[in-house]
C-alpha cells in the first residue's frame, strides 16, 4: 500500500515539475549583477564572448527560449536537469559590450552547483 502511495506521489511531483507554467514576466528580467558570483541556487558570469555563439551553445544543449532574442540583446532560456527535468532559468543580457549570464533554479534552495557547471560548460565550448 505505501509503495503505491509513494509512487503516485513521486509521479505527481514529476508531473508538477514538468508542467508548471513559466511566466516570462517573472523570469525574463534584467541581469543586475556586474561581476561573477556563485550562490546556492545558481551563478552569474560576466564575460566577453560572442552572443550568437553563446546562444548556439545554449540551444545546442537543449535549452528552450522563454523570451527575448539575441537581436534584442536580452534572452531567457529554460534549461532542464537531466534526471528529473527540473527547470532552471538562464538569462543572458548584453550590457556595455559584455554579456551578463544569470543562471538560477526555480524549485528548491540549492542546485548543488548544476547551474555553475552548466554555464562554465557553455563558455568552455567557445
Amino acid at each position: 500500500m505505501w509503495f503505491w502511495f509513494i509512487l503516485v506521489l513521486l509521479a505527481g511531483l514529476v508531473a508538477f515539475v514538468q508542467l508548471a507554467p513559466s511566466d516570462p514576466a517573472r523570469w525574463h528580467q534584467d541581469v543586475t549583477a556586474d561581476q561573477d558570483k556563485d550562490f546556492a541556487g545558481g551563478a552569474v558570469r560576466v564575460v566577453d564572448v560572442d552572443f550568437a555563439a553563446l546562444d548556439a551553445a545554449i540551444r545546442g544543449s537543449g535549452a528552450k527560449v522563454l523570451a527575448g532574442s539575441v537581436a534584442q540583446g536580452h534572452i531567457t532560456y529554460i534549461s532542464r536537469t537531466r534526471i528529473m527535468g527540473f527547470p532552471d532559468y538562464v538569462t543572458v543580457q548584453r550590457v556595455d559590450g559584455r554579456l551578463r549570464i544569470f543562471s538560477r533554479l526555480r524549485f528548491g534552495k540549492s542546485d548543488m552547483g548544476v547551474n555553475k557547471r552548466r554555464v562554465e560548460g557553455w563558455l568552455a565550448q567557445l
